[in-house]
């Protein structure tokens, strides 16, 4: 017979470990199902997120980035080094001692607020049960009043660039290079692209990033998209736009092997040889084999599962959360779902604003926003008004050697409610949150120019950028 739970969730990622901890704090029976496994082939919790996404891939950036700094500005703070060396072994073992500690935390949280673990693979059947088959070859079942969906997202394969881990990767491959490639190919320019593209360039190795579309993040305002590709550019990163591939093909044996890449952009037909080739052209909803047939849970044309503004799926007792539904494939959005529908099962006001869900790229510079771009406002016909300041006139900033970026705050004409905050520069990823809290505030550009912020910081960029919104910036011209 089915154990009873309060409450099931299948997946244990941010979406996932977050509902159960929850619903489990709020004195409901819960279980967790997850099918992960660490490098050492023990059941590793924390999705793609603690696993191969987020944590590790920051890991890197941080190694890659003082490698940088010691070669190319530590010269500036008068620090000279000879011969420096990176040893890649050490740089990808921090990394996994990393995840190994984060992924056995949330064990730890599960058992302190009494969550039940369940290791295989959880399929939902008619009647909120779950069949879990374990990783020990055992199959179990469970009974769930409410039933979570939390499976996530997978890297999404090219027809003609099969992931072969070793020529051709995705982000887990890119994560665990035993050694610097010489030259690193990368399709697609977006988050994960630019990001390991960039652990990798520091490290020596000559990349080359291919990009479909014409304009380089799009999704960003357009003035930190152009600052960010202009910066990009001076470190050598070769991004190349509207670089459409058709082909791959692997050539050699072994260490030899080398990757030939076919594309066609506004010239004609070109190819590019590459010692590693990164594919970073999205995810997609991991929902396949999630459902058994007669769940009454619908999945779109793409495999998203279809839920409301809720996250409920329109079957009595089943929800779902994070990467698997519609919204952006963020880490924190999930965190945010999987609290709300928690809270939603106990009856409580559960809510998620998506409007105020910041965005970060942690490359150098960093790049960051939240809210609406100008392009949006324009096209949805908002009058706005803007200001923006430059870190260059950043006593902090340039103390730093970092005057590289700007800010820009954008607010309603007539109402001077902020409406964006849009960011490029050193430590934009902690900043970005001073318009996030001010915009669930509902608060004005004017709000944020009349808070006393310390100096010399780098958050006086967003206190001089919204002066700079009624022309009253004191440290740049009007």
């Amino acid at each position: 017979m089915a154990e009873q739970f309060d409450v099931i969730v299948i997946g244990a990622g941010p979406a996932g470990y977050h509902a159960a901890i929850r619903a489990a704090q709020l004195g409901m029976k819960t279980a967790c199902i997850d099918a992960a496994l660490g490098k050492d082939g023990k059941p590793a919790l924390g999705g793609t997120c603690l696993r191969v996404g987020c944590i590790p891939s920051k890991a890197l950036l941080d190694s890659s980035r003082q490698y940088w700094n010691l070669q190319h500005l530590f010269g500036e703070h008068g620090i000279s080094v000879k011969d420096a060396k990176i040893d890649i072994g050490a740089m990808v073992g921090r990394k996994d001692k990393i995840v190994k500690q984060f992924t056995g935390g949330i064990a730890m949280l599960f058992k302190a607020n009494k969550v039940t673990p369940y290791y295989g693979f959880g399929q939902l059947q008619p009647g909120n049960i779950v069949k879990v088959k374990q990783h020990d070859g055992t199959e179990v079942e469970l009974k769930g009043t409410n039933v979570i969906l939390a499976a996530g997202s997978d890297s999404i394969e090219l027809p003609f660039a099969k992931f072969d881990g070793e020529a051709i990767v995705d982000n887990v491959g890119a994560l665990d290079f035993t050694e610097v490639p010489k030259r690193l190919g990368v399709i697609g320019a977006g988050v994960i692209g630019l990001e390991l593209g960039s652990v990798w360039k520091r490290l020596g190795s000559e990349v080359t990033v291919l990009e479909a579309l014409p304009d380089f993040l799009a999704a960003a305002d357009a003035e930190v998209a152009k600052t960010a590709a202009r910066e990009f550019k001076k470190q050598g990163l070769d991004i190349r736009l509207g670089a459409k591939v058709s082909k791959t093909e692997v050539k050699g044996k072994g260490k030899n092997k080398t990757v030939e890449v076919t594309y066609t952009d506004a010239e004609g037909e070109k190819t590019l040889t590459v010692d590693k080739l990164l594919v970073a052209v999205g995810r997609r909803a991991a929902s396949k084999g999630l459902l058994a047939e007669g769940t009454g849970v619908k999945l779109n044309e793409r495999g998203v599962i279809e839920v409301d503004e809720h996250c409920h799926t329109g079957v009595d007792g089943v929800w779902a959360v994070g990467d698997c539904v519609r919204g952006p494939m963020l880490a924190h959005k999930g965190f945010e779902e999987g609290i709300a529908v928690a809270e939603l099962i106990a009856g409580l006001p559960g809510h998620v604003n998506y409007d105020t869900i910041p965005w970060v790229i942690y490359t150098e510079p960093e790049i960051a926003w939240v809210g609406k771009t100008e392009q949006q406002l324009k096209a949805e016909g908002v009058a706005y008004k803007t200001g923006s300041f430059p870190f260059a006139a950043l006593g902090r900033a340039v103390a730093m050697a970092e005057p590289a970026g700007f800010v820009k705050v954008i607010a309603d004409a007539e109402t001077d409610r902020v409406l964006g905050l849009h960011l490029v520069g050193v430590g934009v990823s902690e900043l970005v949150h001073e318009g996030v809290l001010t915009m669930e505030f509902k608060g004005s550009a004017d709000d944020l120019a009349r808070i006393c912020h310390a100096h010399p910081t780098l958050s006086e960029s967003i206190h001089d950028a919204a002066m700079a919104v009624d022309k009253r910036a004191i440290h740049k011209a009007n």
